[in-house]
């Protein structure tokens, strides 16, 4: 039996794992892909809004020659902190139920059943793309992850979305030579953008570099090509691929399989306590971006990462009681 079983290999989830180990608790994290499984799949180029600083966990600094990391920075350092400190990881294990059992908590996974007191799902919101809802979708020319621009070159891409990743693809395929269409659901590209990269974009799409259709959406997506709903009337263009950057969420089904409350006002905000992340399971915890159910923007690596603090404090004061 262990005292903590830990959700999740992302940086949160190592974060907790870290204070655990300082408060000398036995634990062990479970991670259904490779370490730091989303940072891994973000696109090849990408680099962080944050600083470095901001990053860090568990008090060890995180160091770069860049003002802000890229995704190679990240993964190095989660790597070197998470072998450095010998944490209990078990990679590639997917966990599908968590049921309480005479105050102990039965964790099974696609490999093994452990034993714990004490749970902390922190499993991101990455994994799981939303979907468009519109016939085509399925086709395999339609992409809702990216990593590299090379593959785009000389292709006809229709990007959907203008947050930082639609950005970031749209800039970077138009670059490698890619034909790029931008469909945008509002009037503008999106306030969040990343200060430096907004004006690329604005610059490239008043330029015609990048065509984009503003208060417009994707109706239709064929094998060669999409329909594009615009104030003036739907407009059919040739396209090779469709890029459909239309955000992540979290994993609903799995934290209602597994009895965590969530909010009936279409956020699917799950049930937590702000000042221990103890959800309305006793003993079963939440941290990182996972807490703000369909509200993802609201929670970074920067501002959740002190979950782990407030999670550990409360263990500790019931381990007391």
């Amino acid at each position: 039996m262990l005292d903590i079983i830990i959700i999740g290999g992302g940086p949160i989830g190592l974060a907790c794992g870290l204070q655990a180990q300082k408060a000398g608790y036995s634990f062990v994290i479970l991670e259904k892909g490779t370490l730091v499984n989303s940072l891994y799949n973000y696109p090849t180029t990408m680099t962080f809004f944050s600083t470095s600083e901001k990053l860090e966990i568990g008090g060890y600094p995180f160091t770069t020659t860049h003002p802000k990391p890229n995704r190679a920075d990240a993964l190095e350092y989660y790597r070197r902190i998470a072998i450095a400190k010998e944490l209990p990881l078990k990679l590639f294990e997917e966990v599908l139920d968590v049921k309480r059992i005479d105050e102990l908590y039965t964790v099974s996974t696609t490999k093994s059943v452990y034993k714990a007191k004490y749970i902390i799902v922190a499993t991101g919101f990455y994994d799981i793309c939303v979907n468009l809802n519109i016939p085509g979708e399925d086709l395999p020319k339609v992409r809702h992850y990216y990593q590299d621009p090379h593959f785009y070159t000389l292709q006809k891409v229709v990007v959907v979305g203008a947050s930082n990743s639609s950005v970031d693809v749209a800039l970077e395929t138009y670059r490698k030579g890619a034909e790029v269409t931008m469909v945008v659901r509002g009037s503008e590209i999106g306030s969040r953008v990343k200060y430096w990269v907004r004006p690329d974009i604005i610059n490239r799409i008043k330029e015609g570099s990048i065509k984009a259709y503003f208060n417009s959406s994707l109706k239709a997506i064929r094998e060669t090509e999409v329909d594009i709903e615009t104030p003036d009337g739907t407009v059919t263009i040739p396209n090779d691929y469709v890029m459909a950057m239309t955000g992540y969420k979290p994993n609903f089904d799995f934290l209602k399989k597994i009895g965590i409350k969530l909010s009936d006002d279409g956020k699917f905000i799950p049930s937590y306590h702000p000042d221990t992340m103890e959800t309305n399971l006793p003993g079963v915890y939440l941290a990182g971006v996972v807490v703000g159910g369909m509200d993802t923007h609201l929670w970074f690596i920067e501002n959740s990462r002190i979950h782990a603090e407030m999670i550990l404090q409360s263990i500790q004061q019931k381990e007391q009681l």
